[in-house]
């Protein structure tokens, strides 16, 4: 059976992603904090969500360039 060389990348970026939807979830819970510090904490994790989704494209664009073993040339 052949192995689909896409799940292990798209479970990691989902899983993070949801980490940093909780996270940004979390910044809009609290009630006593200022509003600056709100934008921060939300800030933070909409960046880093558009990190993991363009590390996952260049991840997907690599398999598809037949680069397997992304770790072997380092």
């Amino acid at each position: 059976m052949k192995k689909n060389p896409y799940i292990a990348p798209i479970t990691v970026a989902v899983l993070v992603v949801l980490y940093f939807i909780f996270y940004g979830y979390m910044a809009t819970v609290v009630d006593d904090m200022p509003s600056v510090a709100r934008v921060v904490f939300m800030a933070i994790p909409v960046v880093m969500i558009i990190v993991m989704i363009y590390t996952l494209i260049e991840r997907i664009k690599e398999i598809r360039k037949g680069e397997n073993d992304d770790l072997g040339k380092y």
